[in-house]
């Protein structure tokens, strides 16, 4: 609505008085004047909506103005991972900034101005202060020196408004990468090295993260050590401590430890070609509980030590495998003890290393204990990738030293090898010495290597090295044939002998015969060999399977063998080879599994091994204990003793005697245990294959 004077627009009715607002015919409104205000019109635009009263033109109208962004968008849709689907998201941010600009002032009564001025006042004093010294020293001051100058450029800060362009997301689908199938047969060898490489990297990992202690640390660790006044744990005490437990223990079997010195069965003299076994310590371990004894072995240099190793021969039963080193002198706990992860299946003692031990495992691993050490780890351990043994390694046996000075040893295993291992700088060096092929029918062995990989290989149980001929061994395997092999040839057998129905459990040559070894088996037979004729000179039904048998260190013609129903079956030759001098149970619902003689020939002991984890030890009574020696002494005295008895006491015949025997020749014991055997062997060559059996009412196994 726009208002203007009358008089422009219609002069003749400007002319005339108007004292109330009239309407005109095209709508217009005028309104009067006043004496001081000529009349106006009120002119109304031709579009203007005509069916609106005064009242609803005078009428106002207020408009709401929000704070919300009108650039920020309304539609915002994000993806919702817990629910796999996109949401529109409410919640916008509708703040615009228009200006931002960080200023320099403070306020008149905040702290940082106040803490300001103080500083400014400081630099001013410090100024002052300055100038006043320079004065002083009638130093003047230089003209140019601005520090006073609160700013020394003339710089002006200044500021700009720009435009901030619109934001705007976007989002696309790629496609998805290219996948291809694969299939594969994974066969029992490979899931079994992939194990055990996988086995190998754990274990090269946590020997790395031991082997991470610096040198600092365990220095510190030393000094700390030294500098402790801790005097119960200190080694002087631990030694005094053994010294006591040794004493407090021989005053607790004082009675055993006399019969060990002094006892010895004076029934022996009434009872020609028999003899008893005397129980003494029986040696036990809290961990070798519900264990094996697998193996035995006396020390070469201390005579009372000797190491056990704990297993089992039970396949379904298999669990960790132990190792304790026992004294006579201290009979209720092991001197040493190590574990394994598996069962130890068989040791053996360094012969002049007294320290070394070689152990043979239940999962084919072979590996080298040093019992100075404290700790629980072997210094040499074979490996997948060093030519581990697959199968259960049986028996080992130290060798003399190479020309390049390593000490080496022998394993035998059921995956028919028979490897040598060099102890090289910090590894174990193998190679295999012979590899047990299966005979045919006929007796001969498989010629090519494809007949050998289909037959597969013999399980080696035992072997044994000939003392005199150090590359002369023999093997005794699974299938009951025993191999006579030498180390110079590793591509056929020397000899085999087959004898034997069942696996053969051990094998042992004659100490002082090169040409005779012992062998025992699970078809309850000993039987003693000449390896240079094909069949067993003497066989020995026990009656029961034979766990182990070995030969005495002080006699050529005696051996002991051990049985499943708990007996010690005692034989000497030379005495009687029609029946055992000695047979006696020795332990209740256990069966015997190993023994071992006592290097000592003045303290002879034997050491009987059950499948309850238990070792018996036993004297042989006088009878039992007898040598070329000691045999010839003692007929000589009773001789000289009847024929002092016949002539009075007349003492001319003796001297003759005593002449002749010094102008005959003298022999040495050895000799003269060689030639006691090779009597025996000739009476066994000339009469047959001899044989025993303890009950001939007895069923034979199948």
């Amino acid at each position: 609505v726009f208002a203007m004077p009358a008089k422009q627009k219609a002069p003749r009715q400007a002319e005339e008085a108007v004292d109330e607002a009239l309407d005109t015919s095209d709508g217009n409104v005028i309104l009067p004047g006043s004496e001081w205000e000529p009349p106006k019109m009120v002119i109304k635009p031709p579009d203007q909506v005509q069916r609106l009263t005064e009242k609803d033109l005078n009428e106002e109208h207020t408009r709401v103005l929000k704070a919300d962004n009108p650039q920020a968008p309304d539609n915002l849709a994000r993806f919702n991972h817990k629910e796999k689907l996109y949401k529109f998201d409410p919640t916008v941010d509708q703040t615009a900034i228009t200006l931002s600009l960080e200023g320099l002032l403070l306020h008149v009564e905040s702290d940082d101005l106040k803490r300001q001025k103080v500083t400014e006042d400081m630099e001013k004093e410090a100024i002052l202060k300055e100038a006043e010294r320079k004065k002083a020293e009638g130093v003047e001051a230089d003209a140019d020196d601005a520090r006073g100058l609160r700013n020394q450029f003339n710089f002006s800060e200044r500021a700009s408004q720009t435009l901030n362009p619109g934001t705007r997301d976007r989002s696309t689908i790629t496609e998805p990468p290219a996948s291809v199938e694969y299939a594969a047969i994974a066969t029992q060898w490979e899931i079994y090295d992939s194990y055990m490489e996988d086995q190998e990297r754990q274990k090269q990992a946590k020997e790395k993260s031991k082997a991470k202690k610096s040198a600092d640390e365990k220095a510190d660790e030393k000094h700390n050590a030294d500098e402790s006044d801790d005097v119960v744990h200190s080694e002087p005490v631990g030694n005094a401590a053994k010294i006591l437990e040794r004493m407090v223990n021989q005053n607790a079997f004082d009675d055993i430890t006399q019969d060990f010195k002094y006892w010895e069965d004076a029934s022996d003299i009434y009872r020609e070609g028999e003899g008893t076994l005397l129980p003494l310590w029986k040696f036990q371990a809290e961990k070798a509980k519900r264990k094996h004894v697998t193996s035995i072995k006396w020390n070469p240099s201390y005579d009372d030590m000797f190491a056990v190793g704990y297993g089992s021969y039970d396949f379904m039963k298999q669990g960790s495998g132990l190792i304790c080193g026992f004294s006579l002198k201290n009979p209720s706990f092991p001197e040493f003890s190590f574990t394994t992860e598996t069962g130890v299946m068989c040791l053996d003692w360094h012969p002049t290393h007294n320290s070394l031990l070689c152990v043979g495992l239940y999962d084919g691993t072979v590996c080298v204990f040093d019992v100075h050490q404290t700790k629980n780890l072997p210094i040499f351990q074979s490996t997948v990738k060093t030519g581990k043994h697959t199968d259960p390694v049986w028996e080992v046996c130290w060798q003399e030293e190479d020309l390049a000075k390593n000490l080496n040893f022998f394993s035998v295993s059921s995956d028919g090898r028979v490897t040598l291992w060099t102890l090289a700088k910090n590894h174990l060096e193998y190679s295999d010495v012979m590899t047990l092929k299966l005979l045919g029918s006929a007796g001969a062995e498989a010629q090519t290597d494809d007949e050998a990989s289909l037959c597969g290989l013999a399980g080696g149980c035992c072997f044994d090295f000939n003392k005199q001929s150090a590359h002369l061994f023999v093997v005794g395997t699974e299938e009951g044939k025993i191999h006579k092999c030498s180390k110079a040839y590793n591509s056929q057998y020397l000899e085999t002998y087959d004898s034997h129905h069942m696996a053969v459990y051990s094998v042992r040559w004659n100490p002082y015969h090169s040409h005779v070894f012992l062998s025992c088996s699970a078809d309850w037979t000993v039987k003693v060999w000449d390896h240079r004729a094909k069949n067993p000179r003497m066989s020995y039904d026990l009656n029961n399977q034979v766990g182990d048998v070995a030969w005495t260190p002080w006699s050529s013609t005696t051996f002991a063998a051990c049985t499943a129903d708990g007996k010690v079956h005692v034989f000497d030759l030379n005495e009687n080879k029609n029946e055992p001098m000695c047979e006696q149970k020795v332990v209740r619902k256990a069966k015997l599994t190993k023994l071992a003689f006592s290097n000592n020939p003045k303290a002879p002991c034997l050491l009987v091994g059950d499948d309850h984890g238990c070792v018996s030890s036993l004297k042989l009574s006088p009878n039992m204990r007898w040598n070329a020696v000691s045999k010839a002494e003692a007929e000589r005295k009773a001789k000289e003793a009847e024929e002092a008895a016949a002539t009075g006491g007349r003492p001319s015949h003796k001297k003759a005697v005593a002449k002749e025997l010094d102008g005959a020749p003298k022999k040495s014991p050895n000799e003269l245990e060689v030639e006691k055997l090779d009597k025996i062997l000739e009476v066994a060559a000339k009469t047959g294959e001899f044989n025993y059996a303890a009950d001939t009412m007895a069923a034979k196994p199948e």
